[in-house]
């Protein structure tokens, strides 16, 4: 199923010679966060829920102009620029133009991009997720894939889900059929921070049994 299958059309967009009080309706009407608005058929921009109540509902909405928020994807939008349109703009629809001109398609809503992402192999195949931290500088996607790879593991995906102090934090999701504590001690060979807990990880394991050894011994 091809992203562009989740464009709808069940709520038309307002034309910007309406009066502010049909996007007060139509607001009330749905749990959408903006509502797209068109200047001779062509999309202008997206009207705030919030900004809308601030006005009269007797007001022209093409005299609030300077409110409009004008984000939008295309038809060809890598279905991971979509989702990062929907976080970068707060908005849970998202306009959908044509691939050249401002003409204007319909909309995502958020809930179906969403269920997009979770039919993706990253979600739905079976595996774990390692999540490990290096330097901003001094890791690579590539070496991240080399180490999963020489030591017999199947990449499913891999994103940077956190950036902080200098230190970037790697999602990596494994196949099942992967000896997880050897690829777990080869990124500690390769000085990568393991963020994750992993029953299977024998570091652990170690570290665990020595500090009970530990505590037996200073107990004694």
């Amino acid at each position: 199923m091809k992203i562009t299958d989740y464009i709808i059309k069940d709520i038309d967009p307002l034309d910007e010679q309406l009066l502010m009080g049909d996007a007060q309706d139509l607001f009330s009407q749905t749990t959408y966060s903006h509502v797209p608005i068109l200047r001779d058929n062509t999309y202008v921009g997206c009207l705030n829920e919030s900004d809308v109540h601030c006005h009269a509902s007797e007001e022209i909405i093409a005299d609030n102009s300077h409110m409009y928020e004008v984000f939008f994807v295309r038809t060809d939008t890598n279905w991971l620029n979509v989702i990062e349109a929907f976080a970068q703009n707060n908005a849970n629809i998202m306009p959908v133009l044509d691939e050249e001109t401002a003409n204007y398609l319909g909309y995502y809503e958020l809930a179906d991009v969403m269920t997009y992402f979770n039919n993706t192999p990253f979600l739905n195949e079976n595996g774990s997720i390692i999540v490990i931290e290096h330097g901003i500088h001094d890791y690579s996607f590539s070496e991240v894939c080399q180490i999963v790879e020489s030591n017999d593991g199947k990449i499913l995906g891999a994103f940077i889900s956190q950036i902080k102090n200098e230190v970037a934090q790697i999602s990596v999701k494994i196949g099942a059929d992967t000896s997880f504590n050897t690829i777990l001690q080869a990124f500690r060979r390769y000085s990568y921070v393991i963020a994750s807990e992993h029953q299977e990880d024998a570091f652990i394991k170690d570290l665990q049994e020595r500090s009970q050894y530990l505590d037996k011994y200073l107990n004694i």
